[in-house]
């Protein structure tokens, strides 16, 4: 299927992306797009937009979600993709990081104005352009503002750990969001596994516990895999007997690079995340 141009994990405004999620199906579309996913960060509140847009374009959209989860006290991303968006479970406990992402942006806020960077929340505000706040919309303030010059120094300054703006996560465990997507109906794919700033061989032991708890597949292909990582990735989803997936991660934000269906090519030794599906339908 490799003729096929596949691009399964993409965000729009309703989470951390700059575009519409309208916008966002008409550029999958124009840039070539035959199937297609719209992954915002704990929301589902996008794809009915997105929906009615890929039908009268007659684009294959799935439906996903970016779910946050800890493992070993860090935060991961588990897509859920193909899931019931109407699905209680599911819902319940994305309200549930909802409400935990507010919570934290006025942390932050509160953070950043300890560090001289006042009315942060107001701020941020302007530049989300729906409810949910992300990190990212707080970088991209911080860039606006001047306080930083791009959106690599905001993190090195800014936002992580004990710094300035930083606030530890309390996501579900990752056993409980693989849950929430297998009761949606679901696939739950590992996002982009060596962002994570962990060792290979901790990724490794991640895969393993993931796919211990009924994770279906690993991201293989994203917009900024080098051909090194894409083999990589693929010999570990084979080891751990996972499914293979591809996502650009598009946010559209002006500052960044990575392009909706830019990707390079799915080795073909792997069993992708699509199979038994009627997605390619």
């Amino acid at each position: 299927m490799s003729f096929m141009k596949i691009d399964l994990h993409n965000h729009s405004y309703y989470s951390d992306g700059f575009l519409s999620p309208s916008e966002v199906v008409l550029l999958a579309k124009k840039e070539g797009c035959d199937v297609f996913s719209l992954t915002d960060h704990d929301t589902t509140d996008g794809l009915i937009e997105a929906q009615q847009q890929a039908d009268k374009l007659d684009l294959k959209l799935i439906h996903g979600v970016e779910i946050s989860a800890m493992w070993s006290n860090m935060t991961i991303h588990i897509l859920g993709l193909g899931i019931d968006i109407n699905n209680e479970t599911l819902q319940k406990g994305l309200k549930q990081h909802q409400e935990f992402r507010q919570l934290r942006a006025e942390k932050m806020a509160r953070g950043l104005g300890g560090a001289g960077v006042f009315g942060a929340l107001e701020k941020v505000k302007l530049v989300a352009k729906k409810g949910m706040i992300t990190r990212t919309h707080f970088a991209q303030m911080l860039v606006q503002e001047g306080v930083c010059k791009d959106m690599r120094s905001v993190f090195k300054r800014f936002l992580t750990g004990k710094k300035p703006g930083g606030v530890g996560g309390k996501w579900a465990e990752y056993d409980e969001v693989i849950g929430w997507i297998h009761a949606a109906g679901g696939k739950a794919v590992l996002a982009h596994p060596l962002r994570y700033r962990m060792t290979n061989t901790k990724v490794r032991r991640l895969l393993n516990h993931l796919s211990g708890a009924d994770l279906d597949g690993v991201e293989v292909v994203t917009g900024s895999s080098s051909s090194d990582e894409i083999t990589l990735v693929s010999q570990w989803a084979k080891e751990f007997d996972l499914l293979s997936s591809i996502g650009s991660d598009y946010h559209g934000w002006p500052n960044q690079r990575v392009r909706i269906g830019h990707l390079q090519d799915m080795p073909q030794v792997n069993e992708m995340v699509w199979k038994d599906s009627s997605w390619l339908n």
